[in-house]
């Protein structure tokens, strides 16, 4: 037996990578496996590469591709984590990964599509907005990082970063035919600077995690996913970014609630 069959875990492959690439938690104690789980992280890199088609796209002056490009890679981000547990295929390889992806897909693409869009118009201004918002996605996703295992599942602290950058997509989808002006600008550098400081905010959201896929549903609620999709579909930019507003809204409401006494705390 070769010294690398001893101790494979202290050496590497003959293609210079570690053939260990993931650790997992059983039972209190540190297992090393072998390679990675596909499904899985093929949607994590699916979401990656949209928005780096989106950062590109943006360069190239296509803002309404770059901004449904975000929204594609929102889609995947939904999808991989449900798919993991699904199929029982979590591991913190796949934590991380995730996390990455969403720097660059929630935090780093948005604030270039919203410069390229508009904020280039206002000089360092605009790139101070368009850093505030990357920064925040940053902070939001390293403090829910730290926070995963200690805070309640049902919601959110902060905006989440998808949210934020559907909020920052859906903008520029709807007014990329706009003209560039001064006006504009402004509101664009408002919308992009809320949505990075709402994900480092303390307000809750819902987290929509509780939603169970696998359970039985009212036939009345396929209906409604239907009549959903159709109004999605008549005008998507500006519903989509109703719906952004809509729920980056409802945490300062829920906040306002609570402290008016008119929504009970639990």
């Amino acid at each position: 037996m070769s010294e690398a069959e001893e101790d494979p875990g202290t050496v590497e492959s003959a293609t210079g990578f570690a053939p260990f690439s993931a650790e997992d938690a059983v039972e209190g104690e540190v297992v090393r496996r072998r390679g990675i789980y596909l499904l899985p992280n093929l949607l994590t890199t699916g979401a990656l590469c949209a928005c780096f088609y989106a950062i590109l796209s943006a360069m190239s002056g296509k803002y309404a591709s770059a901004a449904i490009a975000i929204f594609v890679a929102m889609i995947f981000d939904g999808l991989d984590g449900r798919v993991a547990r699904l199929t029982n295929t979590q591991s913190a390889f796949g934590v991380q990964y995730d996390s990455l992806s969403d720097m660059v897909s929630f935090g780093v693409a948005p604030a270039v599509v919203s410069y390229a869009w508009m904020l280039h118009a206002l000089g360092k201004l605009g790139w101070a907005a368009a850093f505030i918002y990357a920064s925040c996605a940053a902070l939001r996703l390293a403090r829910f990082n730290v926070q995963v295992a200690a805070v309640d599942k049902r919601y959110f602290v902060g905006l989440a970063s998808p949210a934020a950058a559907g909020l920052v997509a859906g903008t520029v989808w709807s007014g990329y035919r706009l003209e560039p002006g001064g006006t504009l600008a402004v509101v664009a550098a408002l919308v992009t600077v809320l949505a990075g400081v709402l994900m480092v905010s303390n307000l809750r959201y819902h987290s929509m995690k509780g939603v169970d896929f696998r359970g039985r549903v009212p036939f009345v609620a396929i209906v409604a996913v239907a009549m959903g999709a159709a109004v999605i579909v008549i005008d998507p930019p500006r519903v989509l970014l109703a719906l952004a507003v809509g729920y980056a809204l409802s945490g300062p409401v829920w906040w306002w609630l609570r402290r008016r006494g008119g929504l009970a705390v639990r």
